[in-house]
């Protein structure tokens, strides 16, 4: 399909042809939501830890008699029920990462940029770069297209000084085109392409 080519005000300076077959394929929210959790749950440290009854510090002394003192009897003073005690059934150290298929993960990022293209949220720029390095003009031209929430992905490296530009505006995120990912694609609004990640992302999802 025909998309138009804009610069970063906004004027149309072309067009470029998109690929049906990843442009404009069935948006599948379960798809989306399945590849969400598996990057979610990739990015988990799974460093939490409790300590349980053969952790915690303490003797294996019974903390008094068996009978005649009126009290439940008790084994350890390391039990649960115990001051100080183990935690039972406490969280331990592990992965939260789970397999999905390749071609799910393919299928999702074609999702996600279908989705954005459906809601007319999709703009394809000829290349990312302002002409200058002030963050205050920047921070006025996005304002002034109503881009509020954005994420650019440029080609096979960001442009440095672009990147500094937009580092300390809220709400924009820039990624190279090999760091383009649903989660990203989905937690802003707009989605912004340069010519060049609009070649590398047809090559890497054909």
């Amino acid at each position: 399909m025909k998309w138009p080519v804009v610069d970063l005000k906004n004027k149309v300076v072309g067009e470029i042809d998109l690929r049906d077959d990843i442009f404009c394929v069935d948006v599948r929210p379960d798809i989306l939501h399945s590849m969400v959790r598996w990057q979610l749950a990739k990015a988990r440290q799974g460093t939490h830890q409790t300590k349980g009854v053969s952790d915690v510090s303490g003797s294996t002394r019974k903390p008094f008699k068996q009978k005649g003192t009126g009290r439940a009897r008790q084994g350890r003073i390391r039990a649960p029920n115990m001051r100080g005690g183990g935690i039972v059934f406490g969280p331990v150290t592990r992965s939260h990462a789970f397999d999905l298929p390749k071609k799910v993960r393919k299928l999702a990022l074609r999702t996600a940029l279908a989705a954005k293209a459906a809601e007319g949220n999709l703009i394809i720029v000829d290349k990312l770069d302002m002409g200058g390095n002030k963050t205050k003009d920047m921070s006025q031209s996005l304002s002034k297209n109503a881009w509020n929430s954005i994420l650019f992905i440029d080609g096979q490296a960001v442009d440095e000084t672009f990147a500094r530009t937009v580092r300390n505006l809220p709400e924009v995120d820039v990624l190279p085109q090999q760091g383009a990912n649903v989660y990203s694609i989905l937690r802003r609004k707009t989605l912004v392409l340069s010519k060049d990640a609009v070649l590398h992302l047809e090559a890497r999802l054909s």
